[in-house]
């Protein structure tokens, strides 16, 4: 688990996946068409991330995942998805206490599966997932579903979702710990011209359970994390210029006392009928854990917590910060039923850069690197 939650937060938007995710179980979905798809898509993509704190090469991971949905008939729709990570790397300087897990190498697999019930003005979907490693297993079920309007320029979505996880790492810190955790979410999706939709969702979760570090020896985190996530989104098509421009802002809050806020613009430019150029920019804040404390400048001290406090944590994850990210993906639709896609991103997290105060006090900055290149075919 460590490495994978350390290698999400890393790459820039880690500490807002809980925001930026959908429902447990279900693989990340647009809006859903209230009919079913006529044509099925097979995917196949590749990714490599890489970080770096100053003098230290931190995390690299390879990613390839395969995705695939079909429709079956026309009422019914099934996709599923496959991934898996090959970690190795280092922990943040200063945050972990076990020799053996400042150097790592970890394989992640994880699948999705996802089947859709089509009706007249509405969608139903149940979904599941299973992740695995070898200090983390986590499985989680799903049910979502949409509502159209009888013009279809007002869609409601809303799912629920639940998740149980076990960790079980390999050191005298932690045994066979588990996490439970609810997720609801309830959304709107509006047209309001023919070249502008705006979309709105609103998510609560619960969760109970172990959310500390299994590998920081001082890291004591409460056994409750809720949770509430709003989402605002724009998209807005501009065709003087053959531009579709898509904005969103998004407010995360927990019992942690991590506040933080997201803002993302992003442009499609058709460079022809066959490619289209999208460069996004995003910027990242948040304030601190209310039991986060800074580390000491030492490198080779780590300091045990004034007193005795019932909670206390050093992970960069829980501290202040801004963080920049910049990215370009360039997709050709070389035939009318291929397209090759290939993305680039930049990310650079500062402890000041934190939007309306400082940051936290010696957290070395954190830079990342992302490259993906996919391929997928219509059938």
């Amino acid at each position: 688990m460590a490495a994978t939650e350390d290698r999400k937060t890393a790459s820039g938007w880690g500490l807002i996946a809980l925001a930026a995710c959908a429902l447990p179980g279900v693989m990340p979905a647009t809006a859903q068409a209230e009919e079913a798809p006529e044509q099925g898509v097979v995917a196949l993509k590749y990714s490599s991330y890489e970080d770096h704190q100053p003098g230290l090469k931190r995390l690299s991971v390879k990613s390839p995942s395969a995705y695939l949905m079909t429709p079956i008939g026309r009422e019914w729709s099934v996709e599923g998805s496959v991934t898996h990570d090959d970690v190795s790397g280092a922990s943040p300087r200063y945050y972990t206490d076990v020799t053996g897990a400042s150097r790592m190498h970890d394989d992640r697999k994880a699948g999705d599966l996802r089947l859709t019930r089509y009706f007249e003005r509405s969608t139903l979907s149940v979904g599941a997932s299973h992740s695995d490693e070898h200090d983390y297993v986590s499985n989680a079920l799903s049910l979502a579903g949409t509502v159209a309007s009888e013009d279809h320029n007002t869609t409601w979505n809303w799912g629920v979702g639940a998740a149980h996880d076990r960790i079980n790492p390999v050191n005298d810190l932690v045994d066979n710990e588990t996490r439970r955790s609810t997720e609801w979410l309830l959304g709107i999706t509006q047209a309001l011209t023919p070249q502008d939709i705006i979309q709105a969702n609103l998510t609560l979760t619960r969760g109970r359970g172990y959310f500390s570090d299994p590998y920081k020896l001082f890291d004591a985190r409460p056994r409750q994390r809720n949770a509430t996530i709003a989402l605002l989104r724009w998209n807005h098509w501009w065709s003087d210029l053959g531009v579709a421009t898509k904005l969103s802002y998004r407010f995360y809050d927990d019992s942690f006392g991590i506040r933080s806020h997201t803002l993302e613009l992003a442009a499609d430019k058709h460079l022809s009928d066959t490619l289209v150029l999208t460069p996004s920019l995003r910027y990242y804040t948040q304030r601190a854990a209310s039991f986060y404390y800074d580390p000491v400048s030492d490198p080779n001290v780590y300091p045990a917590p004034y007193g005795t406090p019932t909670y206390s944590s050093t992970d960069q994850r829980m501290s202040a910060f801004g963080a920049l990210g910049l990215g370009l993906k360039l997709a050709w639709q070389f035939e009318p039923d291929w397209t090759l896609d290939v993305k680039g991103e930049q990310y650079e997290q500062r402890s000041n850069w934190r939007l309306g105060g400082h940051g936290s006090p010696g957290v070395d900055p954190l830079t990342a690197t992302q490259w993906q290149l996919g391929l997928a075919r219509r059938f």
